[in-house]
């Protein structure tokens, strides 16, 4: 009985895995070395997803809001423009809905050389 409990329990969170909208690639690539910082930040979900919030951190500077204007509401794919402050480590932090209203976050990160 338990294992048959334990199996639809992975079921259902699977099920509701699935149901959200992973990030599937970006570009810049998370972990990516590239040798000049983009003119424009691009990135891909699996499903629609509306974001609300795209901060960029360079090295230990102070987070700054990127400009989502021009994208309205849910859609796959975003290409965001972005002045680059130079060499160094940045980080990409995310947050939007999906199109089940659940709340989606995440991050990734690249360096220019």
């Amino acid at each position: 009985m338990k294992r048959a409990i334990f199996t639809l329990l992975i079921l259902a969170w699977a099920s509701v895995a699935t149901a959200h909208s992973a990030l599937k690639s970006t570009t810049p690539a998370n972990g990516a070395v590239i040798s000049q910082t983009p003119n424009e930040i691009s990135l891909n979900f699996g499903k629609d997803i509306r974001l609300t919030r795209l901060m960029a951190t360079h090295a230990d500077e102070k987070k700054i809001k990127l400009d989502l204007s021009k994208h309205n509401g849910f859609i796959k794919h975003y290409l965001i423009p972005f002045d680059g402050m130079g060499v160094g480590d940045y980080l990409i932090e995310w947050r939007g809905l999906g199109g089940d209203g659940h709340t989606l976050n995440g991050a990734f990160s690249f360096t220019v050389e």
